[in-house]
């Protein structure tokens, strides 16, 4: 039987080694359970809360890292648990060995990490100095570490490629296994595929054109609009001496305020160019809390309007809605080989990606722009022109609405690709 005064510098060191790698478990839980808006917040905070948003920015290295410093920590303690149980009786050691397995078990591995998701951002901001040092002492060797790991994945595994990110399809599948309500289960799956949509679809595919709104001059007045609202949901007020929207009023709150100088409660307008993404103007609206974005061409000119209220209830309303209606809608229609139905307000950016090839160029954004500049003057049904391969027949040309147009390809596909 071993002398306890031999053993204890041990246990001691025993212990330190826990609560060490109780921190590297703990640090590594808290920095990657950290949600975007936890980021955010920290990005904006003191030295050690915005180390954290550096920390993140390169994950394999604060991973790799905290791996490396955990691993060398367990071999340590594992190899004093031996000396130490070499020391005590074969039946001690047995019950040593099962409680010191399992004490790093629950201290360094279960209990830190349960503790840490439960306060991320407090705890991310507490480890990020101490870790940022230890991430620091293997900054020198961390090129040949990732070398080594190549390397032997090359030899053990020839044919490894790394998995791409989660694709639309998996997070399906996490939503099937999250619920057993069918219902909910599609509306979650339906809500998923509008917002990866968002980032596809461009802001003047989007938008409610300029003409179907006006603006505003302040002082403004409920007595002086009358019925000229237009279905945006916004009163939308002018700047000072043009025609460009500065704010916008949401006429939900007009009945809470005073009816004359309706400006003094308007909200302020976000703005984006045409070829942002309705992502991306989302994002923007959002940052600055902002409940209208007008988008504008390449001279700064308004060409149109998105609204929170349009995208928030095209995600999640199960109602229809004009723009669900315009992100579903089948805008292109193949109706025989080599010949397609497509609705006038159709990007030619989104009609080149349905026919899978580069359309020619052209000054115009969408279809019925393509229309008006090939004929040079209003459309009228049965109307005919060309364009590079296609034939365009005009099939309805109404006064108010969409045109619709057959696209008819003069050539076989093989010449184009």
């Amino acid at each position: 039987m071993a002398d306890l005064t031999e053993i204890l510098p041990m246990l001691t060191a025993m212990a330190l080694l826990i609560g060490a790698s109780a921190f590297f478990s703990a640090s590594e839980a808290a920095l990657f359970y950290l949600r975007s808006e936890d980021r955010l917040r920290l990005r904006s905070g003191n030295r050690a809360q915005q180390l954290v948003d550096r920390l993140l920015e390169d994950p394999d290295r604060v991973l790799s890292a905290v791996l490396f410093w955990n691993l060398v920590v367990n071999l340590a303690y594992f190899a004093l648990a031996s000396i130490v149980g070499f020391k005590l009786s074969p039946s001690a050691s047995v019950f040593f060995a099962a409680g010191a397995l399992l004490s790093i078990i629950f201290c360094s591995e279960m209990l830190p990490k349960s503790v840490a998701v439960l306060i991320a951002p407090n705890l991310a901001s507490l480890v990020s100095i101490p870790l940022a040092v230890m991430i620091r002492i293997l900054d020198p060797v961390m090129p040949a570490m990732r070398t080594i790991n190549m390397l032997s994945q090359r030899m053990i595994w020839p044919r490894f490629k790394e998995e791409a990110y989660l694709e639309v399809a998996d997070l399906e599948r996490a939503i099937e296994l999250s619920t057993s309500d069918a219902n909910l289960a599609r509306q979650e799956r339906e809500a998923l595929r509008n917002i990866v949509q968002l980032s596809e679809i461009r802001a003047d595919e989007w938008m409610r054109p300029r003409n179907q709104f006006r603006t505003f001059q302040a002082p403004v007045s409920i007595d002086q609009l009358d019925s000229q609202l237009t279905p945006s949901g916004y009163l939308l007020i002018s700047e000072d001496g043009g025609d460009e929207i500065g704010s916008a009023v949401n006429l939900k709150t007009l009945f809470d305020v005073p009816q004359e100088h309706l400006e003094y409660h308007a909200q302020p307008v976000t703005h984006v160019p045409w070829c942002a993404t309705v992502a991306d103007a989302l994002e923007k609206m959002q940052r600055g809390d902002r409940p209208v974005s007008v988008v504008v061409n390449e001279f700064g000119e308004t060409i149109g309007i998105l609204t929170l209220d349009d995208i928030i209830e095209t995600v999640f309303s199960q109602q229809p809605t004009r723009s669900g209606r315009l992100l579903n809608q089948q805008a292109v229609k193949e109706i025989s080989p080599g010949c397609w139905r497509v609705v006038g307000i159709t990007s030619l950016r989104r009609l080149s990606r349905y026919l899978g090839f580069a359309l020619p160029d052209s000054k115009s954004v969408t279809v019925s722009g393509l229309v008006h500049e090939q004929l040079e003057r209003l459309p009228q049904s049965e109307d005919e022109c060309e364009w590079g391969p296609f034939r365009i027949q005009i099939i309805d040309a109404p006064q108010r609405g969409h045109l619709v147009v057959d696209l008819h390809l003069r050539v076989s596909r093989e010449d184009l690709e």
